[in-house]
C-alpha cells in the first residue's frame, strides 16, 4: 500500500486566516469567541460565536460571487493557501509534470453545506413573499457545491466526494481521501472541510438541544471551557481547512516539501443513540487507527481531543481514551483547541488535525484554554493554560466525533 504525503495546510477561522496566525492563536490561547448580535424575528439577542470577519470583494470577482455561498469561499480560501504551500498552481491546468489533473481529486466534509443560502431563500419566500427565488438557488445551498468550486478553482479532473458527517465530516473527507491514495485511484487530493452556518435557523436549532455554552463572568472569549468543571457547552463557529495530500514517491520525485506522513484512519459507528456518545465506539475508533497506521499506543506523543466542552462529551471522550490507550493514557498529553475557535462542526475534523500537524513540526503542545479548574471526572492530562515543549514528537492522533455516533480518527507521523 502506497505512504501519503501531507504537503499543504490552509486555514481561515476565528482566530485568523492562515495557518502560521491560527497555530500562534493555539499556542497563546487567544480566543476569537465573541458575542454576536443576530437579528431574530422575535427581536436581537447576543449570541456567542466564533463567527469570521471576512469580506469576499477581496477574493473572488462580484460575478463569482453570484454562484458562491459563503461556505465555498471559505473553502477556496483555505485551498488556495493549501495549494501555494504545496507549491502548485493556483491556475487551473497548470499542475507539475507528474500530476495529471485525473489523477488529483477533492474530498469535501460539510455539516450543513450552504445553509446561509438556505435560509436567504426561505426568509425570501416566507417573510418577504417573494413569487420567485433566485435561479441559483439550488447550486448555492448544495453540499457538494463546495467540492465543485474548489475542484473549477484548481482543474482538478480525479474523484470529487463530499461528506456530510455532522463534526467528523472533514475527518472522514480527509480519512477517505487518505484511502483513494493509499490504494492507488489518485495521486494527490485536496481534502478538508467548511462550515458556515451562523444563520438564525441554525442558531435556534441549536438553542433547542440546551448545548451551547452560557457567556461566562471572564468575557464571552472565555465561554468554551472543554473538560473544565464550569463548562456550559460548545459555540458555534465557521471556517475551513484544507490540506493536500500526495502519493509519497510523487511528492519526493517533484521535490515537494513534505510536512508530515498520513499515516491512519479509521471511522466507526457507535449504532447506540443519536445525541449520546459511546466511549466503546470512540474507543475502537481510536485503536483500528493505530492498527492502520502500525502504530503502539506509546509511539502517540499528543493527542488532539475532539472536547466540545458539553458535560457529557468531555466525560465520555476521556473514558474512551482510558480505554483505548489503557495504562499509558494518563501519561499522554492531550487538549482541545475549541475553546479558542468554537466548533466549526463539518470542519473542525480538519482544523484540529491541521493542528496537530502543526503541534508535530513545531514540538509544541498547544494548551486547553481556561482549563482553570479541571472537572475531576476528566482527569488525564489535558495541558492547562499554556504551551508545552514537546521536541522529538513522533506520532499525533487527532479524534472527531459525532451526532448520530460517527467517529473518525487520523494519525499523523514526522516525514
Amino acid at each position: 500500500m502506497r505512504r501519503v504525503a501531507i504537503t499543504g495546510l490552509g486555514v481561515i477561522s476565528a482566530v485568523g486566516t492562515g495557518t502560521s496566525a491560527f497555530f500562534q492563536a493555539l499556542l497563546s490561547a487567544r480566543s476569537g469567541i465573541r458575542a454576536v448580535d443576530i437579528p431574530f424575528p422575535t427581536g436581537p439577542e447576543s449570541v456567542l460565536a466564533g463567527s469570521i470577519d471576512f469580506d469576499p470583494d477581496p477574493h473572488f470577482p462580484r460575478a463569482r460571487l453570484l454562484t458562491m455561498d459563503r461556505v465555498s469561499q471559505f473553502a477556496l480560501v483555505a485551498g488556495r493557501e493549501a495549494m501555494a504551500q504545496a507549491g502548485l498552481s493556483a491556475e487551473p491546468g497548470a499542475l507539475p509534470s507528474g500530476l495529471a489533473p485525473e489523477r488529483f481529486g477533492v474530498s469535501l466534509g460539510t455539516g450543513s453545506g450552504g445553509a446561509g443560502s438556505t435560509e436567504a431563500a426561505y426568509t425570501a419566500l416566507l417573510e418577504q413573499k417573494v413569487a420567485r427565488l433566485r435561479p441559483m438557488t439550488v447550486v448555492l445551498a448544495m453540499n457538494n457545491a463546495i467540492a465543485a468550486h474548489v475542484s473549477m478553482e484548481f482543474g482538478l479532473k480525479g474523484p470529487s466526494s463530499t461528506v456530510s458527517n455532522a463534526c467528523a465530516s472533514s475527518a472522514t473527507s480527509i480519512g477517505e481521501a487518505f484511502r483513494q491514495i493509499r490504494h492507488g485511484y489518485a495521486d494527490a487530493m485536496l481534502a478538508g472541510g467548511s462550515e458556515a452556518l451562523l444563520n438564525r435557523g441554525t442558531i435556534k436549532a441549536w438553542q433547542a438541544m440546551h448545548t451551547l455554552a452560557k457567556p461566562h463572568a471572564g468575557g464571552a472569549e472565555t465561554s468554551c471551557r472543554p473538560f473544565s468543571v464550569d463548562r456550559t457547552g460548545l459555540v458555534l463557529a465557521e471556517g475551513a481547512a484544507m490540506l493536500v495530500l500526495e502519493e509519497w514517491e510523487s511528492a519526493k520525485r517533484r521535490g515537494a516539501n513534505i510536512l508530515a506522513e498520513l499515516c491512519g484512519y479509521a471511522s466507526t459507528t457507535d449504532a447506540h443513540h443519536l445525541t449520546q456518545p459511546d466511549a466503546q465506539g470512540q474507543a475502537r475508533a481510536m485503536t483500528l487507527a493505530l492498527e492502520d497506521a502500525k502504530l503502539q499506543t506509546s509511539d502517540i506523543g499528543y493527542l488532539n481531543a475532539h472536547g466540545t466542552a458539553t458535560d457529557v462529551g468531555d466525560v465520555v471522550e476521556t473514558n474512551a481514551i482510558k480505554l483505548a490507550f489503557q495504562d499509558l493514557a494518563a501519561r499522554l498529553p492531550i487538549s482541545s483547541s475549541k475553546g479558542v475557535h468554537g466548533h466549526a462542526m463539518g470542519a473542525a475534523g480538519a482544523m484540529e488535525f491541521i493542528a496537530s500537524v502543526m503541534t508535530l513540526r513545531a514540538g509544541q503542545l498547544p494548551p486547553t484554554a481556561f482549563l482553570e479548574n479541571p472537572d475531576p471526572r476528566c482527569d488525564l492530562d489535558y495541558v492547562p493554560l499554556t504551551p508545552r515543549d514537546a521536541k522529538g514528537l513522533r506520532a499525533v492522533m487527532s479524534n472527531s466525533f459525532a451526532f448520530g455516533g460517527s467517529n473518525a480518527v487520523l494519525i499523523a507521523k514526522s516525514a
